[in-house]
């Protein structure tokens, strides 16, 4: 494998000889136009990737569509929803303010990219206008837009992500009680966790604790 690794641009550029379609550039721009906002508004998910002193982190956020706000062309409104607490992403925001958030709309081929800078707010007014379910987020990211472009539909395409006789049946894959099990059983040090009770918990727990 070492003899074939691309350690080069002119390397990498020569294994992709066409060149790139016209529209591949066109579609990028600096600010987030009424269509791309029309994405933005049907997204009820989205991938957040941050960087940090503990290094590179992708983190899932999704709710209702149009949770995310577009406040204006520049700026993006981000309420933080109850979460496992890790605070990865957020922490690494602090860290470094870059970040990259791949939208996705259920039954629409094309993703939306948007990368820029972020800040994290705990402005009681601007956590007021996310309330849901009685509850407000513990804070707000403001993602001030620097680039914004589609993603074409051949990889949501070749993945069949939205055929549902693509989707995995239940039991096929481990649940996240099995995975918790299995790790905690190679720590002598750690009891070994109740994988069962927690998969038969799981549902009625994450239903009472989304916000």
């Amino acid at each position: 494998m070492t003899q074939h690794r691309i350690t080069s641009l002119d390397a990498l550029t020569a294994l992709y000889p066409n060149p790139i379609v016209p529209a591949s550039i066109a579609k990028e721009i600096d600010h987030v136009d009424a269509n791309y906002a029309a994405l933005i508004a049907a997204s009820p998910f989205f991938v957040l990737a941050t960087n940090g002193p503990g290094g590179l982190d992708c983190s899932p956020r999704g709710d209702q569509p149009g949770f995310v706000t577009v406040a204006d062309a520049k700026t993006l409104l981000i309420p933080d929803r109850r979460g496992n607490n890790r605070l990865d992403s957020l922490k690494n925001i602090l860290f470094d303010p870059r970040i990259g958030m791949l939208f996705l709309v259920p039954g629409y081929g094309e993703t939306l990219r948007v990368n820029g800078v972020a800040v994290l707010s705990d402005d009681p007014e601007l956590c007021a206008r996310f309330e849901m379910a009685g509850k407000l987020p513990a804070c707000v990211t403001v993602v001030t837009v620097e680039s914004v472009y589609f993603q074409c539909s051949r990889a949501v395409v070749r993945a069949g992500l939205w055929n549902p006789q693509t989707h995995v049946a239940k039991g096929a894959v481990p649940s996240a009680g099995t995975i918790l099990r299995d790790i905690t059983a190679r720590d002598a040090a750690v009891e070994t966790f109740d994988g069962e009770a927690y998969d038969k918990a799981l549902p009625e727990r994450v239903k009472a604790t989304l916000y």
